[in-house]
């Protein structure tokens, strides 16, 4: 919420403030007082982020728990993932994974105050390395909840990759989606990776 200062105290002004707090008041219990707020825009290297069901013509990926849901593209194929969880790529030549959506639960010590540092870190224990974080935010509009996304590239034995990560706070569960690229693809195929994590209900 905005924090508004005032430069005078004269209780003229005062009692004209009085007058507009009260004239939104109504206003908004006229409107359905329990309504929640539109959301606003995300900052920043995040503000691709609209919240959104999947569009015409794409999949939608569900969980085994059922209690999260993203939208892949239809020339992205289900791959063989971890038990609890799901992922789609778009495989290369020779086998490389061009493109890579992933959904899991959250598992570990991770929160939304720590995902900035924790999903770097992890980055690292599963083997990857040049691990540098480009951006960060906390407190992103998702379909069903809140989350904190992460966007950084690294580097496997076989390929670099550039990534996003978020962590999202939801209805139903906590949910981590994850969406990657090839860096010489991200102009490509990074929209579809943003609109897949926006698709994401939790």
């Amino acid at each position: 919420m905005a924090r508004v200062t005032a430069t005078a105290t004269s209780s003229r002004r005062l009692l004209l403030l009085a007058g507009l707090a009260l004239v939104a008041a109504l206003a908004l219990a006229g409107c359905g007082g329990g309504a929640r707020p539109a959301p606003t825009a995300a900052p920043g290297a995040f503000a691709w982020l609209t919240p959104a069901a999947a569009p015409s013509g794409w999949t939608v990926a569900h969980l085994p728990s059922g209690r999260a849901s993203f939208a892949y593209p239809p020339s992205w194929r289900s791959i063989h993932t971890d038990p609890g969880t799901f992922s789609a790529a778009l495989m290369g030549r020779h086998g490389t994974i061009r493109g890579y959506l992933n959904a899991t639960p959250q598992q570990g010590a991770e929160t939304l105050a720590n995902w900035a540092r924790f999903r770097p870190d992890h980055n690292k224990d599963e083997g990857d390395f040049n691990v540098v974080t480009e951006a960060s935010a906390l407190g992103l509009n998702f379909r069903t909840g809140s989350g904190s996304c992460v966007m950084d590239h690294y580097a496997t034995v076989r390929a670099h990759y550039r990534e996003i990560a978020c962590l999202v706070h939801g209805s139903r569960a906590n949910t981590v989606v994850v969406g990657a690229t090839l860096p010489r693809d991200w102009a490509r195929l990074g929209p579809q990776v943003e609109r897949a994590i926006s698709s994401l209900a939790t």
